[in-house]
């Protein structure tokens, strides 16, 4: 076929082409101070996947196991013109290796992608050594430390180093968090040039909402020596680039997809054409950047096209770029704790509350629900908890039933799970119930959508509780997850889940610390049937900074003593209570017992804590009230 003029034929899965005569290269960043035009490589992971690569296994290990493979890919860009070849080392970190149980081979995978590049290099191109996101998120969305993240991105720099590369391309990054300590860490240990490339959707901001102005200014704080956008729809990527040459400052780079992904077949196939590509290259030289080249579904034949083409694009002068800055508007300041809600302003003033943990609501009918709501208002219940509900059953969102709640005459306190929900879905979520007036919030990980066997290749957990705290607590300053401000903050009672008899007692504290640093505000436990457990976890904890509200929860049968472990993970009720619910059953009166054991553990956790909640199991509020009522006589019970 014929591109741009030029006669493409394929000989052993590869081009019949003659290499371009070009001499060899200078130092990268000599290049960089200048003001010519380079040409990236194209997609690895397109070519191998297409050479019979298995999609679900390491393409990085292909450095070891068939470089004569990747060599040939690496020698077709060369001869389409490619004066930059990137190594196939994406994925080549400890985190993102891990799964294929390759993390103690990062050193030999990395070197070895750095030589196969090389070879085929020869001095007729840079070599940039490829390094992509953790693939796990960082604090404050994820469990993974910046320390800790800067340490992975480290080992493989340090690698990519050793190797020889030019330069290091830091690509497909959407938390700029993450890419700045990808920057760091490379600092660390080399001098070389470092680009770095960010994804962008629509508007060209990420995923988190960061503006370019953001992007490029922290980017160049961090010692990158070029920045730009990299697998990324083409007219996402095109105004980025655009909006990032009207700020000026630095060299720029732009990969674009060749064209959105459909799905053929059961494949997802990138479709755009080599024209296609080449009209973008075009636009893009002309709208600043220096450095192009192709990402996912990018081939040699669209690289081939692009050198043909962007010779006679002139671009623009450096002078006529125009320095803007942009300015936000400060944020209203927080909220103070004690006037976030009535039960914020209870626990502020060292009140004890009450409360009833309602079932979720099936269906839309609200009948039920609105008529317990009333009932426990009546009965002078401090709060309900609104839980989301599991399963395939239809249940109405919490956020729903709050106002019910709040007309009823009762506090709802609404639950929300992370389990399923990507981050900017969260976030939306969280500023949609702000709207609809919900004050106090308890944020949950949320138990799995399925088991593992049935769980499909994408995970259905982006971000945990730890990860909505810090959103959460962002929106309470006016910030969204991108740092761009929302207006006035939130002014969310934030809580928390805790678990006294956790199997792994240290994760549970751990995990716990981290969520008072991120701003939690109270935290309610997983049910209490044993005492010591609750009392060793309150003797890690400060009540004055983060009130502690104990759930306890009426068992009806001996059953359900038996088998309680299994229906909420870790909690397990002592063998003497359940020998005491078996007598019961043998007596024939395993629900009053059931209620003695609930009255004497609420009267011996209420002077511990700074609330009790206890759940209404299938809907059973007399059980809750009963249990309740039997504090009145040791204390004043209700705080409002």
């Amino acid at each position: 076929m014929t591109i741009a003029g030029l006669r493409i034929g394929y000989a052993v899965g590869m081009f019949e082409l003659q290499p371009a005569a070009r001499p060899g290269k200078e130092p990268f960043l000599e290049f960089l101070c200048g003001s010519g035009i380079a040409l990236f490589d194209g997609a690895m992971g397109t070519m191998l996947y297409e050479r019979g690569a298995f999609i679900h296994r390491s393409f990085e290990e292909l450095n070891r196991s068939d470089p004569g493979l990747v060599r040939r890919i690496h020698e077709a860009y060369v001869i389409a013109g490619a004066d930059i070849i990137e190594t196939n080392t994406f994925g080549a970190n400890r985190f993102r290796l891990s799964p294929y149980g390759l993390e103690s081979a990062v050193n030999e995978l990395n070197i070895s992608g750095v030589r196969l590049a090389r070879e085929a290099a020869s001095d007729r191109a840079w070599v940039a050594g490829a390094m992509g996101p953790l693939g796990i998120r960082i604090e404050p969305f994820g469990h993974i430390s910046r320390e800790e993240a800067r340490a992975v991105f480290q080992q493989q720099a340090a690698a990519l180093a050793e190797g020889g590369v030019d330069l290091f391309v830091l690509e497909t990054f959407q938390h700029l968090p993450e890419v700045l300590e990808a920057i760091a860490a490379v600092r660390a240990v080399s001098s070389a040039p470092i680009i770095a490339q960010m994804r962008v959707d629509d508007g060209g901001v990420t995923t988190e909402g960061v503006d370019v102005v953001q992007m490029l200014s922290a980017l160049s704080s961090a010692g990158a020596n070029a920045a730009g956008v990299n697998c990324s729809e083409a007219l996402a990527a095109l105004d980025a680039i655009s909006e990032m040459h009207e700020i000026g400052g630095m060299p720029l780079c732009g990969q674009p997809n060749a064209g959105n992904a459909r799905s053929v077949a059961g494949r997802n196939l990138h479709l755009g054409s080599p024209e296609y590509l080449v009209a973008w290259g075009r636009r893009a030289v002309r709208s600043g950047a220096r450095l192009i080249g192709g990402c996912c579904g990018t081939r040699p034949e669209h690289i081939q096209a692009l050198r043909s083409a962007i010779g006679a694009v002139v671009p623009p002068s450096a002078n006529a770029r125009i320095v803007r800055t942009t300015t936000h508007t400060p944020p209203a300041p927080p909220v103070p704790l004690r006037k976030k809600s009535l039960i914020a302003a209870a626990l502020s003033r060292g009140q004890r509350v009450t409360g009833v943990g309602l079932p979720p609501t099936r269906g839309h009918s609200t009948d039920t629900t609105a008529a317990n709501a009333r009932e426990l208002a009546l009965a002078g219940v401090d709060f309900v908890t609104l839980p989301e509900g599991s399963g395939a059953r239809a249940y109405a969102p919490p956020v729903s039933i709050a106002p019910l709640c709040r007309s009823a005459g009762v506090v709802p306190l609404v639950m929300y799970t992370c389990r399923g929900r990507p981050l900017p879905r969260i976030q939306s979520d969280l500023l949609g119930a702000s709207l609809l007036g919900v004050e106090d919030l308890l944020v949950v990980t949320g138990s799995p959508l399925s088991t593992v066997a049935e769980q499909g290749p994408l995970p259905d957990l982006e971000i945990d509780s730890i990860g909505a705290v810090n959103l959460v607590s962002r929106l309470n300053t006016g910030e969204d997850v991108g740092g761009n401000p929302i207006g006035s903050p939130t002014a969310f009672h934030l809580g928390i889940h805790i678990d006294p008899t956790a199997y792994d007692i240290e994760r549970e504290l751990s995990r716990l610390r981290w969520k008072i640093d991120a701003g939690a505000e109270f935290a309610i436990t997983a049910p209490v049937f044993d005492v010591t457990a609750l009392r060793q976890l309150l003797s890690h904890i400060d009540q004055d900074r983060l009130p502690i509200i104990a759930t306890i929860w009426p068992i009806r049968t001996a059953q359900e003593a038996e088998f309680f472990e299994e229906r909420l993970a870790s909690v397990s009720v002592p063998a003497p209570l359940v020998e005491r619910m078996r007598a019961a059953e043998a007596r024939g009166d395993e629900e009053a017992e059931g209620l003695r054991i609930s009255i004497e553990l609420a009267a011996e956790i209420f002077p511990l804590v700074q609330g009790l909640q206890v759940t209404a199991p299938s809907g059973r509020i007399d059980l809750a009230l009963a249990v309740l009522e039997s504090l009145r006589s040791q204390d004043s019970g209700s705080a409002l």
